[in-house]
Formats: structure tokens, C-alpha cells, sequence
């Protein structure tokens, strides 16, 4: 099984209305990617998103933020795998997490959806396999299921956001730990990440 990850899919929804939404902090964190890369997401509509190739301490990587709304997600990342021929292990998907506070993210290999849409749809397009690494920022709960909807689709007030953006730039400086194959170091360096 190659483990080693080839594909980084930011999750978000396209148009300027969403731009910077709590819903979009995946998408935001793979474009800081890219910029890190030096590397110019464009728009390749054989994949339903933005995409780049990027080369980042020495691994190349495919970088994506599907242009199709989240839960469509998987649309975009089946279409680059199948191209690419990417098994679903050496996938990292970014996404928001209600069950994580602001200020805070997190690795995972595995497991369920959670009722996120955007990995509904990935799992759902991978035949149902889950084994797919996962990079959860954390944006808090509103605190009533009811309110979810409106919570994920709106900005984070200033201070939640500047939490958000710190649990993001402390997983881009795991990053490269993960992409070694060393999982456990990554986590231990990012999971003791205190804003």
C-alpha cells in the first residue's frame, strides 16, 4: 500500500460569497500551500477545480480545491485520482471541523464522515473506502445541530479567525513531517500546537 501522499484536496465552496467561511478553511489552508510551493493554482476543468503540481522539500505533490460546491467534493478528487491513478491512501483531504475548537487541528487516517458533505462525498466516490489521510482544522461548534448550516457558511468573527489561521499555519509546519511518512511525529508536533 503506498501511504506516502501524492494529492492535497482543500475543501471550500466556489464564489466570492464564501470566500474566508468557516466552511472554506480547508481551501484556505492549500492555497497558503501553494503559495508556500511557489506554485499557481489554476483553473483545469477536467478535474472540477483549481489545480497545481508543486514540488515541496523535494516530493512532488497535486495540489486541488474543487470549483464544485462541497457536496459535490468528490467529483473533483475522483476525477484527479483516475487521471493520476492516486489510490485513495495517498490522499490527504483538508476540511473544516465542527468538533475541533478554533485554534487547534488535526491528523487522522480513516474513520467516518461526521456528517460532513464534502467527505460524504469523497467516501462515496471511493466505493466507500475511508482509508484516506484526513487534516482537520478546527472552527468550533455553534452549539445547537440546528444552527450548523448558517455557522459553517458564515466568517469567523476576528479573534476565532486569527485561531483558525494559527491552527493552520502550525499544520502547514507538520506538513512535511506527514508528507516523510512520519505520521506520529507530525501529530505529536501538531496536536501540542497551543495558540
Amino acid at each position: 500500500m503506498n501511504d506516502k501522499v501524492q494529492l492535497i484536496v482543500g475543501l471550500g465552496n466556489p464564489g466570492a460569497q464564501y470566500d474566508r467561511t468557516r466552511h472554506n478553511a480547508g481551501a484556505d489552508l492549500v492555497s497558503a500551500l501553494a503559495s508556500l510551493c511557489h506554485a499557481e493554482m489554476r483553473h483545469e476543468s477536467r478535474f472540477h477545480g483549481q489545480y497545481a503540481k508543486a514540488n515541496w522539500q523535494g516530493q512532488t505533490l497535486h495540489l486541488l480545491i474543487p470549483t464544485t460546491f462541497m457536496n459535490l467534493s468528490g467529483q473533483a478528487v475522483q476525477a484527479l485520482c483516475s487521471f493520476y491513478k492516486v489510490p485513495p491512501e495517498a490522499v490527504l483531504v483538508v476540511h473544516d471541523e465542527l468538533d475541533i475548537p478554533p485554534g487547534q487541528a488535526r491528523f487522522k487516517k480513516g474513520g467516518g464522515h461526521g456528517g460532513h458533505n464534502g467527505l460524504k462525498d469523497i467516501i462515496s466516490r471511493f466505493g466507500g473506502n475511508r482509508e484516506f489521510h484526513r487534516l482537520r482544522i478546527g472552527i468550533g461548534h455553534p452549539g445547537h445541530a440546528g444552527m450548523v448550516a448558517g455557522f459553517v457558511l458564515t466568517k469567523a468573527p476576528q479573534a476565532e479567525q486569527q485561531l483558525i489561521e494559527q491552527a493552520s499555519d502550525a499544520a502547514l509546519s507538520a506538513l512535511p513531517l506527514a508528507l516523510s511518512g512520519d505520521w506520529s511525529k507530525a501529530m505529536n508536533q501538531l496536536h501540542a500546537f497551543k495558540p
